[in-house]
């Protein structure tokens, strides 16, 4: 993404945090309950009873639950994606005999670990494509050296929250197969994929070899994720599992809240993904209305129920507007996402995640918010640019 120069301070960040607390009203994101609504959730949640130990239990009962919603054969449960994406990448190196790692330069291995996968995994990773979207079935095919692994993000965050359609996404998959590689997925978003392909989670994961989901990204978890796949790899992983830190005592905070998840958000990602679109056509309009340059949503129609919007104008000038319009109102767009530069000085994205606080926001709502936004942004900025 390039560097990110909008990075705040932790008293901007603690500020930020308190205007969008006092807040009635939120738009992106969500108003995040505080420490002790959520241990009063997690222990309404819980039945009596013995707590996990080593991963029976209540772990045990969420992995057999993911790994049938997947139609997997089994699953394993992982205190991070991080941990459980390296076990998976490491475990068919050594099947296939082959180090290398085929995915995308965007793909969370490449920006968000710290080279993991080489330094602690020893892998190579290579990039089929650098073309801000999931590679295609001929770069796949005629890519010049050979891999074990294809690992596919789903939807590709850092370029936008991309999908390909259905039939892209099947022909890469046959590709990969043409050449002898495995398939794992990076379904960390993989929830509220469905609606674009129009196929349930068992029909997506059955284009792979393994499959990994993450719990606090969509489903509001405290952490944890879980890697699917089959019994003969799942044991496997659980050994890396064990030799990678992972074997924690008990786990059940994590678990009840995946499984509340589970029951709560999964059935309401539709709804979110459904009310994206106009959320983004009238968060465009309206900004545009209101004279900030030439404000651009990417997708243009979003692909699940997040994507960026792009302002050009300096990141501190958007952030200030965004925490005084919380401040002084009640009522924020962007929640406690701030903007970033990623690319060229004074072109700013930030990310829009529409969910549970975002149906109650009509499209007039968003352009009337959006006209409000322009008009504190202008007051710090001298007025309109771009």
């Amino acid at each position: 993404m390039g560097e990110d120069r909008g990075m705040e301070t932790g008293e901007e960040t603690g500020r930020r945090r308190a205007a969008v607390e006092g807040c009635r009203k939120v738009l992106s994101g969500s108003l995040r309950p505080g420490m002790k609504q959520k241990l009063e959730r997690l222990a309404a949640a819980a039945e009596e009873g013995e707590a996990d130990h080593y991963g029976d239990g209540v772990v045990r009962e969420l992995e057999l639950r993911v790994a049938a919603l997947l139609g997997m054969p089994d699953a394993a449960f992982f205190p991070t994606g991080t941990m459980a994406q390296q076990v998976a990448l490491r475990a068919w190196a050594g099947r296939t005999g082959n180090p290398v790692v085929a995915l995308h330069p965007l793909a969370h291995p490449e920006v968000h670990e710290r080279d993991a996968l080489h330094a602690v995994s020893g892998l190579r990773t290579v990039h089929p494509t650098t073309r801000p979207r999931t590679p295609t079935a001929e770069e796949v095919r005629d890519f010049e050296e050979p891999f074990g692994t294809l690992m596919l993000e789903l939807p590709l965050r850092d370029a936008g929250f991309v999908l390909p359609t259905w039939d892209e996404l099947t022909a890469v998959v046959a590709a990969a197969r043409e050449r002898d590689a495995v398939v794992h997925l990076d379904g960390a978003r993989l929830w509220e994929c469905t609606p674009h392909f129009g196929r349930s989670l068992p029909e997506i994961a059955e284009l792979a070899d393994s499959v990994y989901v993450s719990f606090y990204k969509s489903l509001e978890g405290l952490s944890g994720a879980v890697l699917a796949s089959s019994t003969e790899l799942v044991a496997e992983a659980k050994a890396w599992r064990h030799r990678y830190g992972g074997m924690l005592f008990e786990q059940f905070p994590a678990v009840l809240a995946a499984q509340a998840g589970l029951d709560t958000e999964l059935p309401r990602l539709a709804s979110y993904v459904a009310h994206a679109k106009p959320v983004a056509r009238a968060l465009r309009e309206g900004l545009a209305a209101a004279g900030l340059g030439m404000p651009r949503v990417h997708p243009e129609e979003p692909h699940t129920h997040q994507f960026q919007l792009w302002l050009p104008y300096p990141a501190d000038a958007l952030n200030e507007a965004s925490v005084r319009q919380a401040e002084q109102t009640g009522i924020s767009l962007f929640g406690r996402g701030r903007f970033m530069e990623p690319g060229l000085p004074g072109l700013s994205m930030t990310e829009v995640t529409v969910g549970a606080s975002a149906l109650e926001w009509t499209e007039d709502d968003v352009r009337a918010a959006a006209a409000d936004f322009a008009r504190r942004l202008a007051e710090s900025t001298g007025g309109p640019q771009g």
